[in-house]
């Protein structure tokens, strides 16, 4: 399968995934607004992810999938399946540890992520108290990591981006039904979203299970202190623990931002923890469709490439992959910055969603806007370090980034609230950004191939032709005056995107940019 293919694959999934992941924002917005309850559940949901982020997809993939790939390579099938056997062993052992820790620890951490609640007694003992609900959801996110990279390295790709739909139905299913019947019971009804997220855990776990087994991957956790040991022992194990320290610190930093971010937005208005937070998951559609699918495809690819010492496939890939990003992550940007505004009511404007809150939310969006490019090329270049075992250098250019953005924040959350704070990780992003592709280049492992002038005066070409189309369509309805007329502006909305699309991809096949060529590079 191509790496278009491939991607195209991952995209489609991911694009039914954000789609129901916006349909249960929706209805939490809906259904709570942006109050006391929401920000206690967004604090408590962020503290699981967190962790998901640190060990699950973040420094644990890292090290994991270029081990993998490199066993699959140099020792076969079978070596390789007793090596995720190990590994799922020590893994499942460790988030055990993890997760009763984290039950226990349930108040110092949203302390530490959010003290700011402490000014609604109710709200903070909530967010405590969902905490330890959802804690467990980080033990099987981290197993469900396992079973991605392995997918994934095996080329199966579809399950892995399946997966986070189950999240989204299982809390769709909360918000719909549980919701009314606590509700009914006299009970807090933020606590039926908590029972959403382990179930989705769950589901995303098990549905893992029998894709690994078609592949005759499965991985038996033993329960064993002697096979706990031997797995330890293992060379290939301790390689992935060496190279999780420094992607842990990496990946560290990048939360340490959003921890200093949520307990500054704590402090702010009521509200500014949820108005970040519906932001930042309309943010994550294109990041998702676009680097999410970019890195799952690429990195056993590079992984394999640098395995095979194949230097030229691997500079062709991340030449392919950064094309990609610049074609489709400058319209998504444009209209983060010129149309957040019909985004956020047609999307959230319902029930006690008021229009205060769709003006707050959009300025978070424009914030996110404006450094989209920046987080999405972030998804591709990381690879380019973390194929060939580089952790390092990713890992001090986060740590100086993370300077740059609290100082960055120090200038914009003054002036714009809790949009500044959208902003400085946006603009920190595309520093970050920058930084890794010079030092990719200079490393002689990037070699930009020809025709990046002409290719980037042919997307400014679509792009200004964008601007001017978007600038007249988000003027041209009132669109909060719409909410009655849910329908109707929705298929406006529709239409209005469709015709973006069609606009910029016309207006770049016009300047002379082949499509289909390009896409099967």
């Amino acid at each position: 399968m191509s790496l278009f293919k491939s991607a195209y694959t991952v995209s489609l999934w991911t694009l039914l995934s954000r789609i129901t992941g916006l349909v249960r924002e929706l209805l939490v917005a809906a259904t709570f607004g942006a109050s006391t309850m929401t920000d206690a559940f967004n604090v408590a949901f962020r503290i699981p992810n967190l962790f998901r982020r640190l060990f699950a997809e973040g420094a644990f993939s890292q090290a994991f999938v270029p081990v993998l790939a490199a066993t699959k390579a140099e020792q076969g099938d079978e070596a390789t399946r007793q090596f995720i056997t190990k590994v799922a062993t020590l893994l499942a052992w460790l988030m055990v540890t993890v997760c009763v820790i984290g039950i226990l620890a349930a108040p110092l951490m949203v302390f530490a992520m959010a003290c700011g609640l402490q000014r609604d007694p109710q709200g903070y003992a909530v967010a405590v108290s969902l905490t330890r609900w959802m804690f467990p959801y980080i033990g099987f996110m981290s197993l469900v990591a396992l079973a991605s990279g392995v997918l994934n390295t095996w080329k199966r790709f579809a399950i892995p981006a399946a997966t986070p739909v189950l999240l989204n139905v299982c809390m769709i299913g909360a918000a719909g039904l549980l919701v009314p019947a606590l509700r009914d019971r006299g009970v807090e009804p933020i606590y039926a979203m908590a029972v959403g997220v382990i179930l989705g855990g769950i589901s995303q776990l098990a549905v893992q299970i029998p894709a690994l087994h078609r592949i005759g991957m499965l991985p038996r956790v033993s329960l064993h202190w002697r096979d706990i040991r031997t797995a330890w022992q293992d060379p290939a194990t301790q390689r992935i623990t060496t190279l999780m320290f420094p992607a842990l610190v990496g990946v560290s930093v990048a939360q340490i931002s959003l921890l200093v971010n949520t307990q500054i937005a704590s402090h702010l208005q009521t509200g500014s923890v949820s108005w970040l937070t519906y932001a930042d998951r309309l943010m994550e559609f294109p990041t998702a469709m676009l680097g999410v699918a970019l890195a799952a495809v690429l990195m056993p690819q590079l992984a394999a490439a640098h395995a095979q010492s194949d230097a030229d496939s691997y500079s062709a890939m991340l030449d392919w992959g950064l094309r990609i990003v610049v074609l489709l992550a400058v319209p998504c940007a444009i209209g983060l910055l010129i149309f957040a505004q019909p985004l956020v009511v047609v999307l959230y404007h319902y029930g006690k969603f008021s229009e205060y809150d769709v003006a707050q939310t959009t300025f978070a969006l424009m914030g996110w806007g404006a450094g989209l490019v920046g987080i999405v090329s972030i998804k591709v270049l990381a690879p380019g370090y973390y194929a060939s075992q580089d952790i390092r250098t990713p890992v001090k250019i986060a740590v100086l980034v993370l300077v740059i953005t609290q100082l960055l924040n120090v200038a914009f959350v003054p002036l714009f609230r809790h949009a500044g704070l959208s902003l400085s990780i946006g603009l920190g992003a595309t520093i970050n950004a920058l930084l890794l592709l010079f030092g990719l280049i200079h490393r002689k492992k990037y070699r930009p191939q020809p025709g990046w002038g002409h290719f980037a005066l042919q997307v400014l070409a679509g792009s200004a032709l964008l601007v001017i189309y978007l600038q007249w369509a988000a003027q041209s309805v009132s669109w909060v005056d719409l909410q009655a007329q849910s329908l109707k502006r929705i298929a406006i909305l529709s239409g209005y995107v469709a015709g973006a699309m069609v606009l910029y991809l016309g207006a770049v096949s016009a300047a002379g940019l082949n499509l289909r060529h390009f896409f099967r590079r």
